[in-house]
C-alpha cells in the first residue's frame, strides 16, 4: 500500500482504531536505540497528572530513530485537556523508500486515541514530513481535529499560535532538493548518534546528542536557529498574538525573542521533550534525560529504613 493510501486508510477509520491498527506493517527486530533509560525506569505515577495541554512534535513515526516507546510512556503520565501534535509525527519523506513500522509506533497511535475516546481533544497540525495530510486539513473525526495551523488560549489568556514551523523555513520552502539533501545528512549523523550512545551506555555514559551538539558549534546551523526564531516571531507580532509554539527544528527552547514568547517542543528523536501547560496557564518544557536525573536525584534522598528484628 503506497505512504498516501496507508495514511487515508488510517485516517478515515480511526473510530475503529482497535480493529484497523492491528493490520499495520510491523518490522521485525529490536526497538531502536537511543537514550540509555528504559521507559519502565520512570516510575509510574500513582495516578495520572491533570494538565491542561501537552504539546509534542518531530516524533517521525515510521523511522528508526523515532523514541516510541518513550513517547508512550509520557503520554500515559497525563491526563490533559488538550493535545496538540505539532507536525511531523508521521514521516512520510522516510517511507516512501520502505516501511518501517514495528509495535511501539502503533502504541502511540493507539494512545493518542485512547486519550482522546476518554474525552481529550487531539489536534493534529501538520507538518512537512508529514504534508500529505495537508489535504485533509480540517477533517474532524470525533476528538480528532487535523488543521494545518491554530491558535491556543492558555488558562492565564495568552493567545499562542501553534504550527509547525516548516512554513518558515527557507531550504524547505524554496529549496526542496536542499531539504532532502539536509535530511539524509541529519539522517547519517543521527545513525553515528545512535551507535556512539550504545558505546557510552556500555561503558557506563550517559546519553549525549552528537547532532545538537553540532547545532550548538556550528556557526550556521546556530545562524539558522536564529533565523527561524525570528522569522516566526515576526508572523506572530504581525497577527497580534502573544507566542508561538513551533517544532520543526529539533531544538527544543523558551525564551522570548522581542515581543514574543517563543516555545519549541523539540522532538522525540533526540532530546524526547515536550511542552506542558499546567492548569494555572504556566508552561513547562519537559525533558525526558531532565526528568530521569531528577528521578535518580531523589531516589538517592529517599532515607534508608532499617529493620528491626
Amino acid at each position: 500500500m503506497q505512504v498516501h493510501g496507508w495514511a487515508e486508510y488510517v485516517i478515515t477509520r480511526s473510530y475503529r482504531c482497535h480493529i484497523q491498527l492491528t493490520h499495520m506493517p510491523h518490522s521485525l527486530g529490536k526497538p531502536a536505540g537511543g537514550l540509555p533509560m528504559s521507559s519502565a525506569q520512570l516510575a509510574k505515577p500513582s495516578s495520572k497528572q491533570r494538565v491542561r495541554t501537552l504539546w509534542i512534535s518531530d516524533v517521525h513515526l515510521g523511522t528508526r530513530d523515532c523514541q516510541a516507546e518513550h513517547l508512550s510512556a509520557f503520554l500515559k503520565r497525563y491526563q490533559a485537556d488538550k493535545v496538540y501534535l505539532v507536525g511531523d509525527i508521521i514521516d512520510g519523506w522516510k517511507m516512501r523508500s520502505g516501511m518501517y513500522w514495528p509495535q511501539a509506533h502503533t502504541n502511540v497511535i493507539r494512545r493518542l486515541l485512547t486519550m482522546s475516546k476518554r474525552g481529550t481533544e487531539v489536534i493534529y497540525i501538520t507538518g512537512n514530513h508529514d504534508e500529505f495530510l495537508r489535504r485533509y486539513s480540517k477533517l474532524i473525526l470525533g476528538n480528532i481535529q487535523l488543521l494545518d495551523e491554530a491558535v491556543h488560549v492558555t488558562a492565564d489568556g495568552r493567545r499562542l499560535l501553534v504550527i509547525h514551523g516548516d512554513q518558515f523555513d527557507v531550504i524547505t520552502r524554496y529549496h526542496r532538493w536542499l531539504a532532502f539533501l539536509g535530511d539524509s545528512a541529519y539522517e547519517f549523523t543521527l545513525t553515528l548518534n545512535r551507535w556512539l550512545n550504545h558505546w557510552r551506555a556500555k561503558y557506563g555514559y550517559g546519553y549525549w546528542s552528537l547532532s545538537a551538539y553540532l547545532k550548538h558549534k556550528v556557526k550556521t546551523a546556530v545562524s539558522f536557529i536564529s533565523d527561524f526564531e525570528e522569522a516566526i516571531a515576526h508572523e506572530c507580532v504581525k497577527r497580534g498574538l502573544d507566542g508561538v509554539v513551533c517544532g520543526h527544528i529539533h531544538h527544543a527552547e523558551i525564551r522570548r525573542v522581542g515581543e514574543v514568547e517563543y516555545l519549541n517542543c523539540g522532538d522525540w528523536v533526540e532530546s524526547c521533550s515536550a511542552l506542558i501547560e499546567h492548569l494555572d496557564g504556566t508552561i513547562e518544557l519537559f525533558r525526558l534525560a531532565d526528568a530521569h536525573l531528577q528521578q535518580k536525584a531523589a531516589a538517592q534522598q529517599e532515607p534508608v529504613v532499617e529493620s528491626v528484628v
